[in-house]
C-alpha cells in the first residue's frame, strides 16, 4: 500500500508525520512506574537514562556536561564552539545573551571567527574526564580529519560526528572528503555519526562502523533549515525509518546493533516518549535542556547554524529558564507543559502504557491522532 499524495500532476509525496501527529496507545495492562527501566547501554558504556545533551553552546559546558553524566546521562561538548575557541568564554556568552536580535546573526559570526586552539579541546575535555563522568566531544564532518588527533590524544569515550545531514557518500571537487568508513575503522573509540532522517542513508552510515545515529534534519527549535534551504524531515517518520534500517542491518550484519538516537524536535517531554515509541533508543536534547539554570545559553539557545559564515540557517532564539538541570530531567515539575521531570514523564508514560524498559517500549501502538490547539 502506498501512502503517496499527487502533490500535482507531475510530482507526488510520500505523507510524512511529525510528533505532533502521532500518539500512544495504552494497553490491557499498567505498571508502577518505580518498577520501570530507563536505562541504555551503547558499546561498553551505560547510562541511567536515555538523555544525551546536544554539542550546542548555549547547552553544555565543560560544567553541564559533568553535570549530566552525574545524573546518569552523557554530556556532549562541542569542540568548535566558544570552549575551544576562548580562554574564558563568559564575557562572550554574555555578550550574545544581551545582542538586539537585529544585530544577532551578523555579531555571532564574528564571534566564531576566533580560531579553535587545540589546547583548549585537550583542557576541556581533561576537565571532564577529572569529574569520572563519560567523556564526549563533537566535529563537525568538515572539521573531524583537521581536529580530530587532539581529541583522541586528549581522551574521549564516545566520539560524535553532527551536521545538519551527514552522508556515507560525500561528492566533492575540492579538498578530500571525509571517508567515514575508514575513519571509524581507524579509530580505537566509539563514533556516533548524524544527522540522517531516510532509511537508506542512515543503513550507508550503519555500514560503515558507526555505533550510533543521529535522527534528525532542521528539526530544531534554533533552526530555520526548512525556511533556509527547503529541506525538513518530519521526526515521527524519520525515527520509524532509520528503525527500520537498524533492524535490517541486524539481519544484514549477523547481529550487529546499532543504535538510532533521535535529535530534533524533542522540546516537551511528550516528544521524548513518542521518539523511543517510534523506535529510538536514546533522544539527543538541546532547547529541553537550554532551560535550565545552568546552561551557559541564559535562557537562549542557538546551534551552529545560527553563526554559519556563509549561509546561515539558524537563530538565536529565547526559551526562557524552566528550573535546574535536576528538575529539569527528574522534577518535582512546577509546568504542566512537559518542560520540567522528563524522565518522569517518560517514566509514568511506559508506565500507564504496560512497558517495563525502554526496548519493550519501541512496541507501543501508536495512532495517527494530528493535535489541534485551543
Amino acid at each position: 500500500m502506498s501512502n503517496e499524495i499527487e502533490i500535482g500532476r507531475g510530482k507526488r509525496g510520500r505523507r510524512a508525520y511529525s510528533f505532533d501527529d502521532i500518539a500512544v496507545v495504552p494497553s490491557r495492562r499498567t505498571r508502577d512506574p518505580k518498577v520501570v527501566s530507563l536505562g541504555w547501554q551503547i558499546d561498553a558504556f551505560q547510562f541511567e537514562i536515555p538523555v544525551i545533551g546536544a554539542p550546542m553552546d548555549s547547552v553544555m559546558s565543560p560544567a553541564t556536561a559533568i553535570a549530566l553524566g552525574n545524573a546518569g546521562g552523557l554530556g556532549v561538548l562541542d569542540l568548535e564552539g566558544l570552549w575551544t575557541r576562548y580562554e574564558d568564554p563568559a564575557a562572550v556568552f554574555e555578550e550574545i545573551a544581551a545582542l538586539d536580535p537585529a544585530d544577532a546573526t551578523a555579531r555571532m559570526q564574528e564571534l566564531y571567527r576566533e580560531p579553535i586552539k587545540d589546547e583548549l579541546i585537550t583542557a576541556r575535555l581533561q576537565e571532564i574526564r577529572a569529574a569520572g563522568v563519560v567523556v564526549a566531544g563533537a566535529l563537525s564532518p568538515q572539521r573531524t580529519q583537521e581536529h580530530y588527533e587532539t581529541v583522541l590524544k586528549a581522551g574521549v569515550d564516545l566520539f560524535v560526528i553532527r551536521g545538519t545531514t551527514v552522508s556515507a557518500e560525500h561528492v566533492s571537487d575540492g579538498a578530500e572528503p571525509l571517508n567515514l568508513k575508514k575513519f571509524i575503522y581507524d579509530l580505537d573509540v566509539p563514533v556516533i555519526v548524524g544527522g540522517a532522517s531516510t532509511y537508506q542513508a542512515a543503513l550507508h552510515l550503519m555500514r560503515t562502523g558507526a555505533a550510533g545515529v543521529l535522527v534528525g534534519f532542521g528539526g530544531g527549535a534554533a533552526q530555520t533549515t526548512r525556511t533556509t534551504l527547503g529541506i525538513h524531515a518530519p521526526m515521527a517518520t524519520a525515527v520509524s525509518d532509520v528503525a527500520a534500517a537498524r533492524r535490517d542491518y541486524l539481519d544484514e550484519s549477523g547481529g550487529r546493533y546499532v543504535h538510532v538516537i533521535a535529535d530534533g524536535g524533542l522540546g516537551r517531554s511528550g516528544d521524548i516518549v513518542k521518539a523511543i515509541a517510534c523506535g529510538a533508543d536514546a533522544i539527543m536534547l538541546g532547547a529541553a535542556l537550554a532551560r535550565a539554570e545552568e546552561a551557559p545559553g541564559a535562557g537562549f539557545h542557538w546551534g551552529p547554524e545560527a553563526h554559519h559564515s556563509e549561509l546561515p540557517r539558524g537563530e538565536r532564539v529565547h526559551v526562557g529558564t524552566t528550573g535546574t538541570l535536576d528538575e529539569i530531567l527528574f522534577g518535582p515539575g512546577t509546568h504542566a507543559d512537559g518542560t520540567s521531570n522528563l524522565m518522569g514523564a517518560l517514566r509514568r508514560s511506559m508506565a500507564t502504557t504496560g512497558y517495563s524498559d525502554l526496548k519493550e517500549f519501541q512496541r507501543v501502538d501508536i495512532v495517527v491522532s494530528p493535535y489541534q490547539a485551543g
